[in-house]
């Protein structure tokens, strides 16, 4: 948040929000016209692909009132789909909650104003301090089905507007108390590695096992690895990249061993690190590389590239793999904390890789 930036938000009035999307995520407001400016270019500079995003606007009647998406802002013209999207109140710190009652037209992408909740609500309207509100009545041929509300128990009827802020919804890691109690035995322990270190693939020609990490850039791939190494090695680790940021860490196809201690033999198991995935298009690993990472045609340390995938006629491209170059197992890694506000494009991607897993297995 910026330094100069205040929310007008009280605490309770965020963790009530918050916890309409997963109590470990916390508010960054990234727009605020009162600084920026009640215009819909300010509001689309500060906003446009971040998301998810909470918009909350404030009368001169005292009212609080806004909506959620989990789709990124534009200024495409269109109506976007998101089954997740709602529009609030509050009645002091109360939250009262309006979900999209049609999702394709929960939230439009509007140039001249600020965020427009399927035209039934609308924020900085048509680049003034004003908000639309067209709920309609239900007992009306002409209500508006996007969403179910009364204009007086959202603003009180009041369209002037004293702000509009922009939030966006971020993860917030809290190490105070562990999410569950794991109490290990010792032998329970040991029996374990035993089992994971005497695996052997029912296949000669196949001397280890190989396992493809899959899932959103932060998904936490290549710490799984870390973990899974330090486990074996007696201590933590770091033979994988991994940090947090908004786009890939890992930027090539690796192929990772371990060994069961320091100076002992390998595991007969290879970790593949790929790519992380991302909802923008044109970021992140794309997903046409899926079919040709599953059927080993891709080389160790190959570099991605989010726009191309490797073709058969390429430099490095393994046009004759064998079993044992192929993948064998495909592990989803996903961040447990963010799967109410992951992005439906996200959701489609992991869809669309694993039906191409799928075929490829048969």
């Amino acid at each position: 948040m910026n330094s100069k930036m205040k929310s007008e938000l009280t605490n309770e009035q965020q963790k009530a929000i918050c916890s309409q999307l997963g109590n470990a995520m916390k508010l960054n407001l990234i727009y605020k016209a009162s600084i920026h400016g009640f215009t819909g270019a300010a509001f689309h500079q500060h906003c446009d692909n971040k998301s998810p995003t909470v918009s909350v606007g404030y009368n001169k009647s005292g009212f609080v009132f806004g909506g959620y998406t989990r789709q990124s802002f534009s200024q495409s013209g269109q109506f976007v789909n998101d089954n997740q999207a709602f529009v609030f109140s509050f009645s002091g710190e109360k939250l009262n909650k309006y979900p999209v009652t049609d999702p394709l037209h929960a939230v439009k992408m509007t140039k001249s104003s600020g965020p427009n909740f399927g035209d039934t609500l609308i924020l900085v309207y048509d680049n003034n301090r004003k908000l639309y509100s067209n709920p309609g009545s239900p007992r009306s041929s002409l209500y508006n089905k996007y969403y179910t509300f009364t204009a007086e128990e959202m603003h009180g009827n009041n369209l002037d507007l004293s702000d509009c802020e922009v939030y966006q919804v971020e993860e917030c890691i809290k190490f105070e108390n562990p999410w569950r109690e794991v109490t290990w035995k010792s032998e329970e322990k040991k029996k374990l590695m035993e089992r994971i270190k005497s695996y052997k693939p029912s296949i000669s020609s196949v001397p280890a096992a190989r396992v493809l990490l899959v899932g959103a850039v932060g998904a936490g791939k290549s710490s799984f690895f870390n973990s899974f190494k330090s486990v074996f090695r007696g201590h933590v680790t770091g033979q994988a990249m991994a940090g947090t940021s908004y786009t890939s860490v890992t930027r090539r196809f690796r192929t990772l061993t371990v060994k069961a201690e320091r100076d002992g033999q390998l595991l007969p198991f290879v970790i593949c690190d790929t790519m992380g995935l991302e909802s923008k298009e044109g970021a992140g690993l794309n997903p046409d590389e899926i079919s040709n990472i599953i059927n080993g045609h891709i080389p160790d340390k190959y570099q991605f590239s989010p726009s191309d995938s490797l073709q058969p006629e390429a430099h490095g491209f393994c046009k004759n793999p064998e079993l044992k170059d192929k993948i064998h197992c495909v592990i989803y890694v996903v961040d447990a904390s963010k799967v109410s506000i992951m992005s439906q494009n996200m959701e489609k991607t992991l869809k669309a890789i694993r039906e191409t897993v799928n075929l490829s297995s048969k």
